[in-house]
């Protein structure tokens, strides 16, 4: 990551989420009486698991199946061509059938898994189809998807704690219930502004090693370009809210781009293509 502004960015969003958890921590000793190893131990179970069922429902919600070499020796080739180059190991390869043209990554170095559907690879040329396979492959070196799960970690933490301040502090009553439904709702909403902001901040560095590793970055470029018309075309997507997350293309409008996980598909093209 040579980009010194996103780099600077990443540092205080990633300090942000630390002062949250240090907050919960502090919280979650105070309120239970949990020593500082227990509250870590703690910590790192939870988003341990959540992570194991977070890979697992992703592919499970999509239907992904091992992609047979047999019948995609092009798609083999070129992933093990740029796991060579990239100095990572070939990742598990699955398809599926998403409605949708996409592509995401899960896992994390060494231990990766790259799903592609079926309708990408259908409407993608070859360059373009490396591209979009270079942008997940550096999502893997890079550990991104690591990182958003840490951050989901840090902001169900933070909501738990506070549901259970509420809970603690009033008269627990049904009035006090609701309260705590209410409050850790929206303490996890505002911790996963920054959540969605590092994510945001990683497309564009992904995209980016993308390009350097493939030799320009028209090709993605081209390629986000037809998963875009594509998606707007897509009558159906299999595609929930929490794998969207992870795929090469999504993103909001309006105000829910303050909640979108990836930038404006626009702003990347231009960035690739500059």
């Amino acid at each position: 990551m040579r980009n010194l502004g996103l780099k600077a960015r990443m540092a205080v969003v990633g300090s942000m989420l630390f002062v949250f958890y240090a907050v919960a921590a502090a919280a979650a000793m105070v309120i239970f009486d949990f020593p500082l190893v227990l509250v870590a131990l703690g910590s790192v179970a939870f988003v341990g698991v959540q992570y194991k069922i977070g890979k697992w429902a992703a592919l499970r919600s999509v239907g992904a199946e091992d992609m047979p070499e047999d019948r995609f020796p092009d798609v083999h080739r070129q992933v093990e061509s740029l796991s060579k180059d990239m100095g990572i190991d070939k990742p598990r390869l699955m398809v599926a059938r998403m409605g949708v043209p996409n592509a995401f990554a899960v896992g994390r170095k060494g231990a990766g898994t790259v799903v592609v559907s079926e309708e990408l690879l259908q409407m993608l040329d070859p360059d373009e189809v490396e591209g979009v396979l270079a942008h997940e492959l550096a999502h893997i070196r890079n550990r991104d998807v690591v990182m958003m799960v840490l951050g989901q970690g840090v902001a169900s933490i933070v909501a738990i704690v506070a549901q259970w301040a509420v809970l603690l502090t009033g008269d627990n009553d049904l009035a006090d219930f609701f309260l705590a439904i209410v409050v850790g709702q929206i303490t996890q909403m505002l911790v996963m502004v920054f959540v969605f902001a590092i994510s945001r901040y990683r497309e564009y560095v992904a995209d980016r090693d993308a390009a350097d590793e493939i030799g320009s970055g028209e090709p993605l470029a081209s390629a986000l370009e037809k998963i875009s018309r594509g998606s707007e075309r897509a009558r159906e997507s299999k595609i929930d809210s929490e794998t969207s997350a992870l795929c090469i293309f999504g993103e909001g409008t309006g105000l829910a781009r303050l909640f979108a996980s990836h930038p404006p598909v626009e702003k990347r093209i231009e960035r690739l293509r500059n």
